[in-house]
């Protein structure tokens, strides 16, 4: 085998030794379809192969933008192993915001997933002069379709087979000339403040990171993953497709958001990642689950999680368990916490990391206490995904880890989060003042403001734009008290405002499942979302929440008042970015008058 210097190489490394064994899986009309390693490799030449015949060039961008399937996976690695560089947009961006991307990436090519996405281009491509061809995935109901820049990606797979037919050699003539340095794909980032900057990495860099995942804890190539969260986020990239190249495992792919829990549920995987929202959504789902039990389900359940807790609490300090509470805690399991575990689909997860955003540190402790070892992990679409986390078995609640071996960080004078690293990207598409901002003497300036405690482990604490000066002088974190306020069941999303002013306020969304259970219990009628949200009761019920909050908060801390939105954050509205970050200022301009109305 030739040394893996660059993604492609390495991928065909792993085709060749793995070869007939199952790689990817694809669920569709309720049966899962096996991708053995060789079958998946000749897709990537056949894609590469296509690409170089329509005339892609070395160093060119090729976009892609589809949910979670093989066939990005194909369409990603065969981009690289033509030389291309890969740029993944999030399947919610409007035809403006794929329209910034495709000119600012300088595409020439375009791989949409069906014909809502091939809508969005084919309404902004009077903008794009430089682009030459559309490459659809899924052609269902665009078959009488006909465009001279479309084509399907069937169409492009055949090319690629004539071409390689022809040229047998030039496949492995185009990998070799591949060099470690190259950029191997750009990852546009959220844009809170402004428009997406393409952070470019390279080859090397994405390589050093896949070897990052195995210090966080133990990966096998008998594991498998399910593939959910977008592709263009730089965290399901490293688990999907490139560590997955490194280590073997099974990446398996839903058959849709909507069938997801119970594609979980089948797949039950070893390795899983999810960002707070989704913890968010399991810890909602075992509160509604525990809601609807008997009085006595309820009682046995309470007591369970009580004596995990205790049980969690020992081991993460690092003392040992008394024997009686680690029989009790054995019991808990495999009597309550087993089935709980089965029913979410996590009852096999063994390396299980939250990451994206902070989490609250009572969400993580619930989690440990029912048996699901959640480590949190910190980085940055700038390096490549991870620079920290918990390591081994050394996990303290509240902060996000210790710098992964090969990672460094420090903290600034002002308390911003530096990184260092060979996972540090090589700076920002065609924006060098950007570039000049965020990498100064070899070290990554996050934007990020944390701490190191006395054994270097990290606490996140803001982002450095995001800290609120109170007309007072109070400087307040808003997302730890965000992250408090998501923790309750009834609760999908809050915002705190505050700066400049003499209190702080919320902007707060229900959470419609167990909202929706709650009026159902209670009798109160409702229609539609916007109707539940506008409820007494639901205000009632919420102000209890941010009560119980408030109750851990010091008086500056505190919110005074709060108002519940009765719309979601919604991406395509500006709310949010596409990985669901909040756009402060948006959110702030958009409901200037209700914000304005608590201060009064």
């Amino acid at each position: 085998m030739v040394w893996a210097n660059t993604v492609p190489l390495l991928f065909q490394n792993q085709v060749a030794r793995y070869g007939n064994r199952v790689a990817l899986r694809k669920k569709g009309l309720g049966r899962w379809k096996e991708i053995s390693w060789r079958e998946y490799g000749q897709r990537v030449r056949e894609v590469a192969a296509g690409l170089v015949a329509l005339g892609l060039r070395r160093g060119e961008c090729v976009s892609i933008i589809a949910e979670n399937r093989p066939e990005w996976l194909y369409s990603d690695l065969g981009i690289m192993a033509a030389g291309g560089v890969t740029v993944g947009i999030y399947t919610t961006s409007s035809p403006e915001q794929c329209a910034y991307i495709l000119s600012h990436s300088e595409a020439r090519f375009h791989i949409v997933e069906d014909e809502e996405q091939l809508d969005k281009v084919l309404r902004v491509r009077d903008r794009l002069p430089l682009l030459e061809r559309i490459i659809v995935i899924d052609l269902k109901g665009l078959r009488k379709f006909q465009d001279p820049m479309v084509i399907s990606f069937e169409q492009l797979l055949s090319g690629g087979r004539e071409y390689d037919a022809a040229r047998p050699s030039w496949f492995r003539q185009s990998l070799e000339e591949g060099k470690p340095e190259d950029v191997a794909i750009f990852v546009y980032t959220s844009g809170t403040t402004g428009p997406p900057k393409g952070a470019m990495l390279s080859h090397e860099t994405i390589l050093f990171s896949t070897t990052l995942l195995e210090r966080i804890g133990s990966i096998r190539e008998t594991d498998e993953t399910i593939s959910y969260l977008p592709l263009a986020h730089i965290a399901q990239r490293l688990l999907s497709t490139f560590g997955q190249i490194r280590y073997g495992y099974i990446v398996n792919f839903a058959e849709s958001l909507d069938t997801f829990p119970y594609d979980l549920r089948e797949v039950s995987p070893q390795i899983f990642f999810g960002p707070p929202r989704i913890w968010e959504k399991f810890y909602s789902a075992i509160t509604l689950r525990m809601e609807k039990a008997t009085w006595l389900k309820r009682r046995v359940y309470r007591a369970a999680v009580a004596i995990g807790n205790r049980a969690a609490k020992r081991r993460l300090r690092g003392e040992a368990v008394p024997s009686s509470l680690r029989l009790a805690d054995l019991l808990a399991r495999l009597a309550i916490f087993w089935k709980l575990k089965q029913h979410l689909g996590l009852d096999r997860a063994r390396y299980v990391l939250s990451g994206a955003a902070p989490i609250s540190p009572g969400l993580l402790e619930f989690f440990q206490s029912i048996g699901i070892p959640i480590k949190e992990s910190y980085g940055q679409t700038e390096n490549c995904g991870p620079a920290t986390a918990h390591l081994g078995d050394r996990i303290k609640l509240g902060t996000v880890g210790q710098a992964i071996p090969g990672c460094e960080v420090k903290i600034a004078e002002d308390g911003e989060i530096l990184l260092r690293g060979r996972n540090v990207f090589q700076g920002y598409f065609k924006d060098p003042q950007a570039t000049i901002e965020a990498l100064r003497d070899g070290w990554l300036y996050t934007g990020d403001v944390g701490e190191l405690d006395s054994e270097q482990f990290l606490t996140l604490t803001d982002r450095k734009k995001d800290l609120i000066i109170t007309a007072g002088g109070k400087n307040i974190a808003p997302q730890p008290i965000e992250n408090q306020l998501k923790a309750s069941p009834y609760v999908a999303d809050a915002v705190v405002i505050g700066d400049r002013r003499k209190y702080l306020t919320a902007l707060i969304v229900i959470d419609e499942e167990t909202v929706a259970n709650f009026a159902q219990e209670q009798r109160i009628p409702f229609t539609t979302f916007s109707d539940l949200s506008r409820k007494r009761e639901v205000y009632t019920l919420i102000s209890d929440e941010v009560d119980l909050v408030n109750n851990t908060l010091s008086q500056a801390e505190k919110i005074k008042k709060f108002s519940v939105l009765d719309k979601k954050l919604d991406p395509e509205d500006g709310d949010v970015t596409p990985t669901m970050k909040v756009k402060r200022k948006a959110i702030s301009e958009r409901h200037r008058d209700l914000i304005e109305s608590m201060y009064e």
